[in-house]
């Protein structure tokens, strides 16, 4: 009966409220992985392919300079590895807020 007070007080019951803080804490670290990998992105394609690039042209790549190299292939490069790198740590969150499939 104490529960049926509860709810109807508006108050969730404690396994609900426990596993809505759950599902808020896993969008959290979802939300923080995204935006972080997000801005490494950002700065690979942006900032060394446009911003830097004349820094950049210092250096080579094979005949290429590296500003062109980031421009052309660098960033994709980035992007790719990104991909196993959200997997990873996308994993480890999913094991710890128990969201596996």
């Amino acid at each position: 009966m104490a529960s049926t007070d509860a709810e109807a007080a508006g108050a969730a019951p404690p396994v609900r409220r426990s596993r809505a803080e759950k599902n808020r804490k896993y969008w959290r670290d979802n939300l923080t992985v995204m935006v972080s990998l997000l801005a490494v992105w950002f700065a690979v394609s942006y900032g060394a392919g446009i911003l830097f690039r004349d820094f950049l042209d210092q250096f080579s790549v094979g005949t290429a300079p590296m500003g062109f190299w980031f421009a052309q292939q660098g960033s994709i490069f980035v992007f790719v590895a990104l991909i196993f790198v959200y997997h990873a740590l996308m994993t480890r969150i999913e094991r710890r807020y128990d969201a596996e499939e």
